[in-house]
């Protein structure tokens, strides 16, 4: 399809919508707890199970009429306000519920119950429902680990997983989002939360905040309080990004937000990529605005894009559950036949779920449609005519939710990001889904008809260059289509790594196209939103085998047909008047027999995105050989913070959506920044390293604080975005005490040339004095020395001989290390301890049972525990081994060098 000619502001032209939200007055689904999204959220009663439905995949055409739901276990109301015996309850309870369920519970949640005891913060009473809201927006329970994981690693909002500090930044996000979310027309403040906050976490909620804002999950979007925060001049560097898309546009403000100069470079004359509405119009007073590319939002709990609308004052449409189905010859199918079949198809789904499990990794090179085809032969003679064009069409709607023939995708992972969908009902937005997208083009700097050939990336910046024209840049960010790249129109120099061509070529992607028809009336009837139309040839399963009625969002007469699988390919070259007469054909074989007269279309339009240069296709789905990991490696940035990939290909959980494009422009925005700020940094210290050789070791100090890996009386940090082994980690070796009897030293008719300075130097140190000594190594070889056995000594034999490296004072690290200091901070935002018993770390700090009793005051917002004793010495030590120190935490951790304690040897969220 050849870009149209229309602009976002064609959209003025359009008369006034006089249609609201329609909901039925009937609850069309009984069995189901979810209800539509209003602009506000109701707080559900923690009396009760949180549900919602969650849409999944395989039935985003046809509205399921029996949804699955998620549902979280009730929240003891005594969980926040009480002894952590509520907490243990509502502990045993997600168990429980993870064992109905099958999901496991992540390590880190699990390691987090022993530690609440008498810090947990409270903040109001609505904590179940902040909770919710925090579900919705994407903080899911069963990914709170991996969640949380990430920020400490890379963003440094907390600092140990599993503990006190990790609860309680759960609460503040839950509350922060929650506060937000009662009106995203505000810009929320951190000020606002000070008096709710207790006092010792207040820099808990400062970097809490700071996350929240820097990666889009509040004060986003168009509203007139946000839009303001744009700096009139831009005050950083230049980011150039590709594509107008949603991502491209969410990325673009967000990084205009941040003092960003940017521009948007556009292959189309329009922005929205494949997401088009087009102002169709026949006579004075018919007109309608048809959804050609993205046109459902699919669930409205969280969604982004519902946020925006609510910003926009607009009122989504629900569509409804209502699909009846029609023969091939025209004639209603029978509902009871429909039912049968959807159930025995949704009962093949399932087992071919079960059968991927037994197959184990060898349903990776299996398709989805060899296991149902094999499946539904089963029932050979007992399937009538009727029954197999029933399953033909729910196979087509299939190909039509994953835009991919059911041939191509894998058996192992097609629905990998079921679990991830957002709940809430699938909506119409009245006008179109360009009005989202002009009003997130607004003031944003686009050169349209800009074609993008090559991308220069290196140490420097980057080159983009479009036609003759070169567009240099500190950063860059791709958000073209996977179809795009997959056709190499697009030249990359140097070559994008092998793993990402890899993936690239690993992952489908698929094709979906419409007939788009302006009527003078609606014939069809205002009481359904689709309807269904069964074909006798399974290779034209997908030709019009779905239609949705725009009659009352898009202030006309409108009727889209879709077209999806095989019969999507050949629609591409099949003449638009033929496609015209087959659909009218097929309406006329529906409606004539009712006594409908079925008039001939105003308008029509045919879409062609498999043909069209700037989308070569539709959506992304998991093909066979691939899996959810080729939407992460991406998403991966290359040329060292450089170069930045984002789109709804690069979204693992909300992958062939609207909002999962929008969503990973956010995220790009995020990581564009953290990397131009470290860049930033980095050149600051290079520039004056005599000024700055001061505030680098005090850097380096506080980084210590929580080191990435220790074993003995080794520490080591490095950066966790980069996880080449040959990356640059550095290394401390601290000598404090007295060497201790060794549980594993070496013999002792065992020598080594070091053996001797380390006595020297163990000998000049006591327990009141500390040397701390470094060295720069790979990440590798720091894996390979902690697997070094014989205790310390060993160690550094190991590092002094087999590595040769040399140990030195801070001083003697150089600017390398300088550079690498810098990144790691940026990485973690440090700062100040929260309080001092957070800076026990979950695993490391060992107590002497009843030797240590906490006399810290706290306030009535904190619970305490039902004794007010310290923790238990087995939840804090490793292999229920109680060190003979009590070590408070004022003083520096002691490691003992020598010891050789491998039992405590750790890695830290790893």
């Amino acid at each position: 399809m050849d870009p149209p000619n229309e602009f976002p502001d064609d959209f003025s032209s359009f008369p006034p919508i006089p249609f609201a939200l329609f909901v039925p007055p009937e609850n069309p689904n009984p069995n189901s707890n979810a209800a539509p999204i209003p602009n506000t959220v109701e707080n559900p009663s923690s009396a009760h199970l949180l549900s919602f439905s969650v849409p999944k995949k395989r039935r985003r055409g046809r509205p399921h009429r029996v949804p699955t739901s998620f549902q979280l276990p009730p929240i003891p109301n005594g969980v926040f306000n009480s002894n952590n015996n509520g907490l243990a309850s509502f502990t045993s309870s997600i168990s429980a519920h993870s064992s109905r369920n099958n999901v496991e519970i992540p390590g880190s949640l699990a390691r987090t119950m022993p530690d609440m005891s008498d810090e947990i913060i409270v903040i109001n009473k609505e904590s179940t429902a902040e909770a919710l809201i925090a579900l919705s927006a994407g903080f899911s329970a069963d990914w709170e680990a991996a969640d949380d994981k990430s920020l400490r690693g890379m963003f440094g909002v907390i600092r140990v997983i599993g503990g006190i500090e990790q609860v309680n930044y759960i609460l503040i996000r839950n509350h922060i989002i929650a506060k937000w979310r009662e009106n995203v027309s505000n810009w929320v403040t951190k000020d606002i939360f000070i008096d709710s906050i207790p006092k010792h976490c207040h820099s808990l909620l400062d970097s809490t905040y700071k996350y929240l804002v820097s990666h889009g999950y509040i004060n986003f979007g168009v509203a007139p309080a946000i839009k303001e925060k744009i700096p009139a001049e831009p005050s950083k560097p230049h980011v150039i990004v590709i594509g107008a898309g949603l991502a491209g546009l969410a990325a673009a403000r967000q990084m205009m937000r941040f003092g960003f100069k940017v521009t948007v470079l556009e292959g189309r004359k329009r922005a929205g990529g494949r997401v088009y509405t087009k102002k169709m119009e026949g006579g004075i007073r018919v007109c309608a605005a048809a959804d050609l590319g993205g046109s459902v939002l699919t669930g409205t709990l969280g969604n982004p894009l519902g946020i925006v609308a609510r910003q926009l004052g607009y009122v989504l449409h629900k569509v409804r559950d209502k699909c009846p189905l029609y023969s091939f010859d025209g004639k209603p199918v029978d509902p009871d036949m429909d039912m049968k079949v959807e159930t025995a198809f949704n009962q093949l789904l399932d087992k071919a779920s079960r059968l991927r499990q037994l197959m184990g990794g060898v349903s990776v090179d299996v398709s989805l449609g060899a296991a149902l085809e094999t499946f539904w032969q089963v029932y050979g003679d007992a399937v009538n005519a009727e029954e197999m064009n029933m399953f033909n069409w729910h196979l087509a709607n299939l190909e039509y939710a994953n835009a991919g023939l059911i041939s191509n995708l894998s058996l192992a992972f097609w629905d990998q990001d079921d679990p991830y969908d957002m709940g809430g009902d699938h909506c119409f937005l009245p006008g179109g889904n360009g009005r989202l997208v002009q009003a997130l083009a607004e003031n944003v700097p686009i050169l349209y008809e800009k074609i993008v050939h090559t991308i220069r990336y290196g140490s420097d910046g980057v080159q983009v260059i479009a036609g003759s024209q070169v567009f240099e840049g500190d950063m860059a960010l791709s958000t073209v289509p996977l179809g795009v790249l997959k056709s190499g129109s697009i030249k990359f120099i140097p070559e994008l790594p092998q793993r990402k061509l890899d993936g690239i070529k690993r992952l489908g992607f698929g094709l979906l196209n419409k007939v788009a028809m302006l009527f003078p009336h609606v014939f069809w009837g205002t009481d359904l939103d689709t309807f269904g139309h069964l074909s006798d040839d399974s290779s034209r399963r997908g030709e019009f085998f779905l239609f949705y009625s725009y009659a009352t969002v898009a202030g006309g007469p409108l009727l889209i047909a879709l077209v999806a699988g095989e019969a999507a390919h050949k629609f591409e070259s099949m003449p638009p008047t033929d496609a015209v007469t087959r659909v009218i054909q097929i309406l006329k074989g529906i409606y004539e027999p009712q006594g409908i007269s079925v008039p001939e279309p105003i308008q029509t339009v045919c879409t062609r995105w498999g043909s069209d240069p700037f989308s070569l296709g539709s959506y992304s789905n998991v093909a066979v050989g691939a899996s959810g990991d080729d939407y992460d490696i991406l998403a991966e940035s290359v040329g060292d913070g450089r170069l930045f990939f984002a789109g709804e290909a690069t979204n693992r959980r909300y992958p062939a959506t609207m909002h999962g494009a929008f969503l990973s422009g956010l995220r790009e925005a995020a990581n564009m920044a953290h990397y131009a700020n470290a860049r930033a940094l980095r050149i600051k210290i290079n520039r004056n390293p005599s000024k700055n050789a001061h505030s680098c070791a005090s850097l380096l100090a506080d980084l210590f604080r929580e080191p990435d890996l220790e074993f003995g009386s080794f520490s080591v940090i490095f950066c966790r975005r980069n996880a080449d082994p040959k990356s640059t980690a550095i290394l401390r070796v601290t000598f404090n005490e007295p060497r201790k009897k060794s549980h594993d030293s070496a013999k002792p008719d065992q020598q080594h040339s070091n053996k001797l300075l380390f006595q020297q130097l163990q000998s000049h140190f006591n327990q009141q004095q500390q040397l701390h000594v470094y060295t720069l190594l790979s990440r590798q070889q720091v894996l390979d020395l902690r697997e070094v056995r014989g205790g310390d000594e060993m160690r550094l034999n190991y590092l002094c001989e087999k590595l040769g490296v040399k140990l030195v004072g801070r001083k003697g690290l150089g600017p390398t290390a300088d550079s690498v200091i810098a990144l790691i901070k940026a990485e973690r935002g440090i700062r100040k301890p929260a309080s001092t018993s957070l800076a026990l770390k979950s695993g490391t700090s060992k107590l002497k049972a009843g030797t240590l009793k906490r006399k810290l005051v706290r306030k009535a917002k904190i619970m305490r525990h039902g004794n007010g004793s310290a923790p238990s010495a087995n939840s804090n030590s490793v292999n229920d081994k109680v060190s003979d120190e009590t070590k408070t935490t004022s003083q520096a951790p002691s490691n003992t060098l020598g010891s050789g304690q491998n039992h405590s040897d750790m890695l830290k969220n790893e």
